[in-house]
């Protein structure tokens, strides 16, 4: 027994043990386990798709994946890549591209995980021949009439890393002024709506409290209205705009940037991926008595 009470040598089995650790990862990095860490849960967030500029379509948010209780094995070194922001949408007003694809975002090391890989949101679709919303972890939003947002969760993987952005709709006089929304992690962007002007909001991000607040990540971007901005989604989506360019998604949120509106030829960037890794209760390899007996009374104990 040791001289503070602590009780040296017995291993603990099923869980880990001490106290939580939480780290984020906004650019590339490695973490090592604990020695005595078992449990992990994760968070892999893909940087966020452009928005596309000139009746711009929203940037679709970039993929996100987790893992709650993951089983690993103490001292292994994992690696985190963090997916840069999607371009904004370049090129003249009546000749740009759609907005660009966020980088992927990935965690790779323990033999559980092994390889984990969140992929890029589309970027928003722009008024010329690059109208259709770009694929990806989550899909960007349409430009001029009739045009489709892009798919999410491309490529497939279960469950689902993201959703398809919105379709763009004409308005009352046949014009093309109603993007589609970026579509979200947690949802699809919303479509255009012809009559009123107005473009459709971006999908909702997902949740997450592995930081110990409550945070949402990976929403899309909001696409451009006519009749004024639309919002983009929960968790770092951009706004769409009615003239001027759209909001840029946020930073390590990867939400998708906002459609630009009439007269505009760029579009807004996306937002920054995130990878977030958290130890559960690691093991320090030395115990209070008291905590001995609540985990004897457990079965947790192994001689």
């Amino acid at each position: 027994m040791a001289g503070n009470g602590g009780i040296i040598g017995p291993v603990i089995t099923g869980q880990s043990f001490g106290g939580n650790t939480v780290t984020s990862f906004t650019a590339d990095g490695n973490v090592t386990l604990e020695s005595g860490t078992t449990l992990v849960d994760y968070i892999v967030v893909a940087g966020g798709g452009g928005g596309g500029g000139g009746y711009g379509g929203g940037g679709g948010a970039g993929g996100f994946r987790s893992g709650s209780s993951v089983a690993v094995s103490g001292g292994t070194t994992l690696t985190a890549v963090v997916g840069g922001a999607g371009a904004a949408s370049s090129g003249s007003y009546h000749a740009g591209s759609a907005g660009g694809t966020g980088g992927n975002s990935s965690l790779t090391g323990a033999p559980t995980i092994c390889s984990v890989t969140s992929n890029g949101g589309g970027g928003g679709g722009t008024w010329n021949d690059a109208a259709d919303g770009v694929n990806g972890g989550s899909g960007g939003g349409a430009s001029l009439a009739g045009n489709c947002g892009g798919s999410g969760n491309t490529p497939p993987v279960s469950p689902s890393q993201g959703n398809p952005g919105g379709d763009s709709q004409p308005d009352a006089g046949g014009g093309a002024d109603n993007t589609g929304g970026g579509g979200g992690a947690s949802a699809a962007g919303a479509d255009g709506c012809g009559p009123n002007g107005i473009g459709g909001v971006g999908g909702a991000g997902a949740p997450s409290t592995i930081t110990g607040s409550d945070v949402t990540y990976a929403g899309g971007g909001g696409g451009m209205g006519n009749s004024g901005n639309r919002s983009g989604g929960a968790g770092g989506g951009g706004a769409g705009a009615k003239c001027g360019a759209g909001t840029n998604g946020t930073a390590n949120t990867g939400g998708g940037g906002g459609g630009s509106g009439v007269g505009h030829s760029g579009g807004a960037t996306g937002g920054s991926g995130i990878v977030i890794v958290k130890q559960l209760e690691k093991a320090p390899g030395m115990w209070n008595i008291h905590e001995v007996y609540d985990r004897v009374k457990q079965g947790l104990w192994t001689n």
